[in-house]
């Protein structure tokens, strides 16, 4: 039984990363060609969800170079991404001048991106990282891996759970629980952590910490960019909201997750 449950295991586990090198090949072949205004986005997400398909298997196998590859890159695609939203804002109410400056500057991010070495790296352990995972089935490493991961992913949604029932809690952290959860439930959905309507909530709450997130971030670049000023007080305004949204959306999310399988 746990012999066929491993197998079932190995074979999801390659199938999804191979899915995200393909989709990472996708994103940088679309980043490259300037096909869209989301490729960058898709990156991020692919690579995020990378994190969270490897994350649960850390003591098993030996993906370390990969876990610290996909983390540097979100790292450094992170900032590029920012001033990516941040132009979209601007083009309904800002000045062509500042517009095509910040254009330009987020095409001189594509190049180094792309031309990156921690970029060339993320996918050379890719290439290797199925045999990586057979491998170390071969050698049984993989035995209780089911058990191991969905402990794993309850100990997420635990920390979620706690954080949301704590008064206070920073958003930020909220935000990355959030996430971490969410993306961590898509990759092993065999696991059924979560319902449909509390992987929506997960979903809702993001987005809305998302919208707060960003706003956040305008008000702080508007310190020392001049260009922004204009806007400070409609975006002051709009956190305001932002912020009520955030919260409506993590009471419904912490209602739902309570009291419910954990």
């Amino acid at each position: 039984m746990e012999g066929r449950a491993v197998r079932g295991f190995v074979d999801h586990l390659v199938a999804q990363l191979l899915a995200v090198q393909i989709n990472l090949y996708a994103c940088r072949a679309r980043l490259e060609a300037r096909t869209d205004a989301e490729a960058l986005h898709d990156l991020r997400i692919a690579v995020r969800k990378l994190r969270s398909l490897l994350r649960p298997l850390r003591g098993l196998v030996d993906f370390i170079a990969l876990e610290q590859t996909a983390r540097t890159l979100g790292q450094l695609s992170g900032p590029l991404r920012d001033a990516e939203v941040l132009l979209v804002q601007l083009q309904a109410c800002a000045a062509q001048r500042p517009q095509q400056a910040r254009q330009q500057q987020l095409d001189v991010g594509y190049g180094q991106l792309l031309a990156s070495p921690e970029l060339q790296a993320l996918f050379a352990a890719l290439d290797a990282s199925v045999a990586v995972c057979r491998h170390a089935q071969a050698c049984g490493a993989l035995r209780g891996a089911v058990k191991h991961t969905a402990k794993g992913l309850a100990k997420n949604r635990k920390r979620l759970q706690r954080a949301l029932n704590e008064p206070g809690t920073d958003r930020h952290r909220l935000r990355l629980l959030i996430k971490r959860l969410r993306y961590s439930a898509q990759a092993y959905p065999r696991c059924k952590l979560l319902s449909k309507p509390q992987m929506r909530a997960l979903s809702a709450a993001q987005s809305a910490l998302g919208d707060w997130h960003d706003h956040l971030q305008w008000l702080a670049g508007a310190q020392q960019q001049s260009d922004l000023q204009p806007l400070v007080s409609a975006w002051q305004a709009a956190l305001v909201q932002a912020e009520q949204q955030s919260e409506q959306k993590l009471r419904t999310l912490q209602r739902l997750l309570h009291g419910s399988r954990s």
